[in-house]
């Protein structure tokens, strides 16, 4: 007498299967949370850019002196420095402070930009420099994991996003400080 096929796995099939998946995950957790807390710090590092192009940009389209106040838990608020009327309000925009970016530290900062679209609080040749990283772990240029950014600000009113950690030696590079 013939028996019949018999299709599909066996226990000790499925056991395999179940322990090298419980292998990879174990493997790929920490690596996945480093990957979570850099983003974390890249789009906070983001949103401080994009405050300061805001701010940027309002002194430019109202013609007068803008500034951007920045917290140490990366909330920012862009406003006249002159408050005349509804023409120019102290408030124009703002980010509360850990919208979006649990977690992440800043430099408080207070930059002022003017109708031209400088940075008119900074000195010739002095740049602001605005770090942004995690305080759950260190920057991967103090021994840590973290991959921290910087957020600079030109006095000619450029701004720009780079990584402080970068192995790029061209000065001229966007990514490097």
């Amino acid at each position: 007498m013939l028996r019949p096929r018999q299709t599909g796995f066996s226990l000790i099939e499925l056991m395999v299967a179940i322990a090298i998946l419980a292998m990879l995950m174990v493997a790929g957790v920490p690596s996945f949370s480093s990957f979570i807390q850099n983003r974390k710090i890249r789009t906070a590092a983001s949103a401080v850019q994009d405050g300061l192009n805001v701010a940027k940009s309002e002194a430019v389209r109202r013609n007068t002196n803008i500034s951007f106040a920045l917290d140490a838990a990366g909330g920012w608020v862009v406003g006249c420095t002159t408050v005349v009327g509804t023409d120019c309000p102290a408030s124009i925009q703002a980010r509360p402070s850990g919208e979006g970016s649990v977690g992440i530290a800043t430099t408080a900062t207070n930059l002022t930009f003017n109708g031209y679209g400088r940075a008119s609080s900074l000195a010739a040749g002095t740049n602001a420099t605005i770090d942004v990283s995690n305080p759950l772990g260190a920057c991967e240029d103090a021994g840590g994991t973290m991959r921290c950014l910087r957020v600079v600000v030109t006095p000619g009113g450029q701004i720009r996003m780079c990584d402080p950690k970068s192995t790029i030696s061209n000065p001229t590079s966007p990514q490097a400080c």
